[in-house]
């Protein structure tokens, strides 16, 4: 076989391998979305985010056409104990084996500007992006209740 031929086949399997991978590992569990009423214009995604791979992994962004602008977010209590949200640039790590819960009152997935309403039982698209596994979309339902 021809060094060109090998080399173009070696090619096609890693990248094969690459993208198999990538779906494997990430899992995400147990998502809602919620806003506080109808005329809100921010809102917040919860999960479990999984990583069942060998490889730690780095939630490093996530974007949804839900809203003008999403962002990850955690909270952090100031010297007066006041709680206030603040965006995490470097996003959120997801060690290889275990799991990392996107939960109120904690981290989370920050919609601002929305741009339709939340209703209950209505699903959002939104797409988590990792530094290891790429893309993983989630269709996240609302619910307003929890």
């Amino acid at each position: 076989m021809p060094f060109k031929s090998t080399l173009m086949a070696a090619m096609a399997v890693a990248s094969l391998s690459t993208a198999a991978f990538a779906e494997s590992v990430i899992s995400v569990d147990d998502a809602y979305a919620r806003s506080s009423g109808m005329n809100a214009m921010a809102g917040a995604a919860f999960m479990m985010i999984q990583n069942t791979g060998d490889t730690d992994d780095q939630l490093i962004g996530v974007k949804s056409d839900i809203a003008a602008r999403v962002e990850l977010h955690t909270h952090k209590i100031d010297a007066n104990g006041v709680a206030q949200m603040m965006q995490v640039e470097e996003g959120f790590a997801i060690p290889a084996g275990e799991s990392h819960m996107l939960k109120r009152g904690g981290d989370h997935v920050m919609f601002m500007g929305i741009k339709q309403p939340f209703e209950q039982g209505a699903t959002i698209p939104v797409t988590l992006i990792f530094e290891q596994a790429g893309e993983v979309v989630v269709e996240v339902p609302v619910d307003l209740e929890r």
